[in-house]
């Protein structure tokens, strides 16, 4: 192959050497640019991953607030409830006649003495009326025993009255305060599954980044390849070329030694001037020293 081919082929093999150089760095800039995309979308998604968790830090609290509010109006509906059963049957026990029929044995009690004392009877009459003012002060005093009993009963019922409006009143506080937590974990729950999408998003968009990245760096590396190949060609010429020359400049020295040795013997001068015609011929160079 002569000079001039190898020169070309020196030339075109740097030209497409540095045409691979120029890709690869155009494809690894491509790939850092996607490689930095990925990792801001990462780090949006560790972002979004510390609010997912404060999120529902707050929405477990706000439930557990929830039930503990829940739990106490259950507990108050329930000893209300109580009360009101208590009540119902205090109130069976009442009788609605007994203190008007106290009153009625009492005036009877008054006017049988009253006739005892006023009228004139025989001795089988009064003893008569004095046993049935004994039977009826009997009735009396048991019935006011009742009545007492009976009195304590309406204390108790009107303080269980009292205490069921206030049972009820602070359950209806709680109820109140288990709709007010119950809103706002539903707001958190809300809040939450929006993130849980959004980050789900981030993922599959950095996946994708993550892949543009890999094939990209994959053809990058490619043409790094290409390019070393190419450099160990040019790299190749190159030797070959100086090896050349310096094969050449060995025989153009050994014609110089030659033609010094026959300068006065003209049949060995012209060979020796073929011969260097021959090496111009193949790119040579002829220097004769004397």
């Amino acid at each position: 192959m002569s000079k001039k081919v190898r020169r070309e082929d020196l030339a075109n093999a740097e030209k497409k050497y540095q045409m691979l150089i120029e890709k690869r760095n155009e494809l690894n800039e491509i790939a850092r640019i996607l490689r930095d995309e990925r990792n801001l979308l990462n780090e949006k998604k560790k972002e979004l991953l510390e609010e997912m968790k404060k999120c529902k830090e707050l929405r477990d609290k706000a439930v557990q607030e929830m039930r503990k509010h829940k739990e106490m109006r259950n507990k108050l509906q329930h000893e209300a409830k109580k009360l009101i059963e208590e009540k119902r049957k205090n109130r069976k026990l009442m009788v609605k006649s007994l203190p008007l029929r106290v009153e009625e044995l009492n005036a009877e009690i008054q006017m049988l003495e009253y006739k005892q004392e006023t009228t004139p009877m025989s001795k089988d009459e009064e003893d008569r009326i004095i046993e049935e003012i004994r039977k009826k002060r009997e009735e009396y005093d048991r019935l006011k025993k009742e009545l007492e009993k009976q009195k304590e009963i309406e204390i108790k019922l009107s303080d269980a009255e009292k205490a069921i409006d206030e049972l009820f009143k602070k359950a209806n506080q709680e109820h109140e305060l288990v709709l007010k937590f119950y809103k706002e974990s539903q707001e958190y729950h809300k809040k939450y599954i929006k993130l849980v999408q959004e980050v789900a998003a981030l993922i599959n968009e950095a996946k994708k980044k993550h892949e543009e990245y890999l094939e990209v760096k994959r053809q990058a590396d490619e043409f790094h390849r290409k390019a070393m190949e190419m450099r160990a060609r040019i790299i190749t010429i190159r030797r070959e070329i100086r090896a050349k020359r310096e094969e050449a400049k060995k025989a153009i020295e050994e014609i110089n030694i030659k033609a010094k040795q026959a300068l006065f013997d003209e049949k060995k001068l012209e060979e020796i001037t073929e011969e260097a015609l021959e090496n111009l011929k193949k790119g040579g160079k002829i220097s004769i020293g004397l």
